[in-house]
């Protein structure tokens, strides 16, 4: 005998479907920060990537801002571009771990040590910049790429990590110990100066007022930043225009470009007022689209 109950019309039932929806939406809420940071990081090296390449000429020649302009344009168009897709992926992949990882060690080590907020999250930009430099291999390849020395060695990226593997993997590794000074002090300088920064701003009421003083307090600290770490990025670009031979010492090859500058400490800083400019730009960049695009996800 049937059931009476078996033709009875239910309620669907939408339990399941709350289950299997909130999981996502917690794992975008997880990763927003890595999200933000890869997004504001690929906005700004499509914009800022020719002004990149004149900064590298002076960096590693010592050159003037004009004549490094003139280097460009006798490259031609077609290698104006050349190289870009490798800072595409490490800017957006660094940046990404930059801004995500400090997030996520600075509630870890709050919730497990106790101490100050200013230094847990101190060590954990730390540790976020220590873990970039990671992707040092991808850095190491663009320096070979913008270095008109070496174009007629490879052409692309591809080709520039194969020309490296003959020498053994500690030469994708060249001038290691500059970026990990870099990125572990910027970082900390970074996010420790950026909120005192914006609270000093005018107080903004809408969103493009918002937009602004994320832009300017970005801009400042990429500017300052760039500034102080000048002399250890010449440093690093020495190191990784090298192919093979004596891996030297930071200061050793600090005090042969010293000298080979006149010991003048504006020559060291040759090229030093674009990058401030780059950096003003590029950061407030950088700032301005992780600060809106966290508002929007």
């Amino acid at each position: 005998m049937m059931d009476s109950g078996a033709h009875e019309k239910r309620p669907p039932i939408l339990t399941s479907s709350k289950q299997d929806i909130s999981p996502h939406i917690t794992n975008v809420g997880e990763m927003k920060h890595y999200l933000c940071g890869g997004c504001a990081a690929f906005n700004n090296a499509a914009i800022t990537f020719p002004i990149q390449k004149i900064l590298f000429r002076q960096q590693l020649y010592g050159i003037k801002t004009w004549d490094a302009v003139l280097q460009l344009r006798r490259d031609g168009f077609r290698n104006l571009y050349r190289g870009i897709l490798r800072p595409l992926m490490q800017k957006t992949t660094t940046l990404a771990l930059m801004f995500g990882l400090h997030e996520d060690l600075s509630s870890l080590l709050q919730k497990h040590v106790s101490a100050p907020e200013f230094a847990t999250r101190g060590v954990a930009a730390v540790l976020a910049g220590t873990t970039e430099a990671i992707f040092t291999p991808l850095e190491r390849v663009q320096t070979l790429l913008q270095d008109h020395k070496h174009h007629d060695k490879f052409t692309n990226t591809y080709q520039a990590f194969r020309a490296l593997k003959c020498h053994g993997i500690g030469e994708y590794y060249r001038g290691l110990v500059p970026i990990l000074l870099r990125n572990g002090s910027s970082n900390v300088l970074f996010f420790g100066l950026r909120g005192p920064i914006k609270e000093h701003l005018p107080t903004a009421r809408t969103h493009s007022a918002h937009l602004v003083n994320d832009f300017i307090c970005g801009g400042l600290l990429g500017a300052m930043l760039g500034f102080l770490f000048f002399p250890v990025n010449v440093v690093k670009t020495r190191i990784q225009s090298q192919i093979g031979g004596e891996f030297q010492s930071f200061p050793k090859v600090f005090k042969t470009i010293w000298l080979e500058r006149d010991r003048k400490l504006t020559n060291l800083f040759r090229g030093a007022h674009l990058n401030y400019h780059r950096s003003l730009i590029s950061w407030g960049i950088i700032n301005a689209t992780y600060e809106f695009l966290l508002k929007v996800i």
